[in-house]
């Protein structure tokens, strides 16, 4: 690879390798605290700083990510393509470290919470690696059109329909579990009158998975699938014009 035609590629990849590994380490501190024989639900109580304190880390990541795509970026398919790409990476070196370092996840099928915004989300570790991979798929596609034919790559409305409608499906699908456990330890009574914050959080720590919904989650992939595949075969045939 010529560093100079690709150097955007390889620091931008060199960044989001460093943050997963950053990301990774701060979990390793985590656990040795909370968890020191090993990560299982449910959660250990922790205190309300710590709590918030791990929020506002999760909205910075999202935050780097994006300011990374909006730097790397010159137009608004190449900071989406660049955006994705690192959260993609990221996310899969940060697995990656802690297998290597923890020997966690034991398997690809091993349960972890996956995000705390705006409600816990879980699920197999296999399912945000795979997202991950398309995640990756996707950019290059957009990388390779805008870098090798030097061609403005726009995502048509029908092509970010399926991407969105897909992404909200896969999301329904994390929060499947948790949010029926929710539903069936809150009444409606306490959610109208809004009487429920201090008992979700004293239920977050008693919660433990039971089931994921593949269903819901290979619905949404499929989605995903089309979004990227239509937007292929259109540059495909662009590229042949």
């Amino acid at each position: 690879m010529n560093f100079k035609k690709h150097q955007i590629l390889i620091w931008v990849s060199v960044f989001a390798v460093t943050m997963g590994i950053f990301e990774g380490s701060v979990v390793v501190y985590l656990r040795a605290l909370y968890y020191p024989e090993g990560f299982n639900f449910p959660l250990a109580p922790i205190d309300n700083q710590i709590a918030i304190t791990e929020l506002i880390r999760e909205l910075a990541s999202l935050f780097m990510l994006l300011s990374v795509g909006i730097v790397a970026g010159k137009n608004f398919s190449q900071r989406f393509a660049w955006f994705i790409y690192s959260f993609a990476i990221w996310d899969i070196i940060y697995y990656v470290f802690l297998y290597l370092i923890l020997g966690w996840p034991e398997s690809l099928l091993t349960w972890d919470i996956l995000f705390l915004l705006p409600i816990i989300w879980t699920g197999p570790v296999i399912a945000p690696v795979l997202l991950s991979i398309l995640m990756i798929i996707l950019a290059m596609i957009i990388y390779h059109f805008n870098f090798k034919y030097n061609y403005k790559v726009k995502i048509l409305r029908k092509e970010w329909l399926a991407l969105i409608l897909g992404s909200i499906t896969v999301f329904i699908s994390f929060i499947w579990d948790f949010c029926r456990f929710i539903i069936r330890n809150i009444s409606l009574s306490e959610i109208k009158n809004l009487t429920f914050k201090d008992k979700l959080f004293n239920l977050s720590v008693k919660y433990i998975p039971e089931s994921f919904n593949w269903i819901i989650y290979v619905a949404g992939v499929i989605i995903i699938i089309v979004g990227i595949v239509n937007l292929y075969k259109r540059l495909l045939n662009f590229k042949k014009h």
